[in-house]
């Protein structure tokens, strides 16, 4: 039931001594930040599940990490890997500097947010679509959208054969 009520987020996780984690809305605002030192996977998943239910895991290297990987398992989530690792000037560009505290908040902000606009295009898509049917959980559709259901399947109920 409670599980019902939470939204569906985009998590961005900056691992190491001093851990930090970015939760996003599905409309790309930051709605959670965090950091702790020596921290490990229990810290991060009892913080995300008060914020709400992960779609998307982000890290901002290239290469995923085994913890980025366990909490993804974890929570039925997509891993977002950048293509390239994220530059610490493009980090200090789209960082917000009102709402971070230190540079992991910084990393873990640049990865969710890098996950966001990832996804945009299809967002918008569903956004639109959604307003045009009258469909109501737009969140739910986005989070099918990233598990790669069709906007049209979702919205429908139907099965149309096609996967994205």
């Amino acid at each position: 039931m409670l599980k019902d009520l939470m939204r569906h987020i985009i998590v961005g996780v900056d691992p190491g001594k001093t851990a930090a984690l970015v939760c996003l809305d599905l409309q790309g605002n930051a709605i959670y930040l965090d950091h702790a030192r020596f921290v490990g996977f229990d810290w991060f998943v009892g913080k995300i599940k008060n914020v709400g239910i992960p779609v998307i895991i982000a890290s901002d290297k290239k290469n995923s990490t085994h913890l980025i990987n366990r909490l993804a398992a974890a929570f039925g989530s997509k891993v977002f890997v950048p293509p390239t690792d994220i530059s610490v000037h493009k980090k200090e560009s789209i960082a917000d500097k009102r709402i971070i505290s230190n540079l992991h908040e910084r990393d873990a902000l640049a990865a969710a947010l890098a996950a966001y606009k990832s996804y945009s295009h299809k967002f918008n898509q569903a956004e639109k679509l959604a307003r045009e049917t009258n469909y109501e959980d737009i969140d739910k559709l986005k989070a099918m959208v990233v598990k790669k259901y069709s906007i049209h399947e979702t919205i429908t109920g139907k099965k149309t054969g096609k996967r994205k």
